[in-house]
């Protein structure tokens, strides 16, 4: 069980209940998280309409990796042209999700996919961030942006190329930057075809829930879970975070309670006991 502190909204992080760095490294690849420059945004989005497509085509959620694998390749339950392209669309997928149940993150993103439609888009946008450098570097770029906003492809290739500098040629810098935007269009955070405008995107009690989970894996504890980069991805206030959380716990996904100045968060249906001792280690 875990109680946090619950002050009045804006809520300040608070960093002395933050583990060690050392100890979260150890955890982060167990868990599912990638730390590494690589990027699927080099040549695609986040995929969204594939991942759609698959999850339901693979519509069991204690599938293995080689279900996956097999529904792309031999079923070809995208439609792709070659034997080449499916081979391509399994590395991108597998790389943004994982694809695997026995990755947390990856378990835990069918847990609410399969519960909240509605959330797609956010879901896996979460997951992506949280597997896809670049796709993490974009993000203060977005979300800084204050609705109504027009975005310029050349401004997020000027961003990237001072974020990381000398790193990519032109051409791949405007193919990049082309990608990211398409992403967070697919999430909701822009809209547009060719001129992309900032919207606010549309978060569900699945994906608070989700964006919460992955802060706590990633060792965020006390009130820093709704201020985590996973919370600001929700596009949302804190407090209307906090009710979304309330109308997940409401649906039994995860246990969200606030009694005055005090919260209670547990994901008894979301972590197994070889998670909890990672966690654990954690305190």
């Amino acid at each position: 069980m875990l109680w946090i502190q619950c002050r009045p909204i804006p809520v300040i992080e608070d960093h002395n209940a933050m583990p060690s760095n050392n100890i979260i490294k150890k955890n982060i690849a167990y868990f599912g998280f990638k730390t590494k420059s690589g990027s699927t945004h080099l040549a695609r989005t986040i995929m969204l309409e594939d991942l759609e497509v698959l999850l339901a085509h693979v519509d069991d959620p204690k599938a293995e990796k080689a279900a996956y694998i097999r529904a792309i390749e031999k079923e070809n339950c995208l439609g792709k042209r070659s034997g080449i392209t499916r081979a391509l669309t399994t590395k991108h997928l597998t790389t943004l999700y994982g694809l695997d149940p026995t990755i947390p993150l990856f378990k835990v993103l069918l847990f609410f996919w399969r519960r909240d439609c509605e959330g797609h888009p956010l879901l896996a946008l979460l997951c992506a961030h949280a597997r896809d450098r670049l796709l993490q570097i974009s993000a203060p770029f977005i979300l800084k942006l204050n609705e109504g906003t027009p975005i310029f492809r050349e401004e997020l290739e000027t961003y990237i190329e001072n974020v990381a500098p000398d790193r990519f040629s032109d051409a791949t810098l405007t193919s990049l930057a082309q990608n990211i935007n398409a992403s967070w269009t697919k999430s909701g955070h822009l809209k547009g075809r060719v001129k992309k405008i900032r919207v606010r995107a549309r978060p569900t009690p699945g994906a608070v829930a989700y964006a919460l989970f992955l802060g706590y894996l990633g060792g965020h504890r006390g009130p820093s879970l709704f201020q985590s980069e996973y919370a600001r991805l929700l596009d949302c206030t804190v407090e209307h975070a906090m009710e979304l959380a309330e109308q997940a716990s409401q649906k039994g996904w995860i246990v969200f309670k606030r009694i005055g100045d005090v919260m209670e968060v547990q994901f008894p249906h979301l972590l197994n006991q070889t998670d909890m001792e990672r966690i654990r280690e954690q305190s």
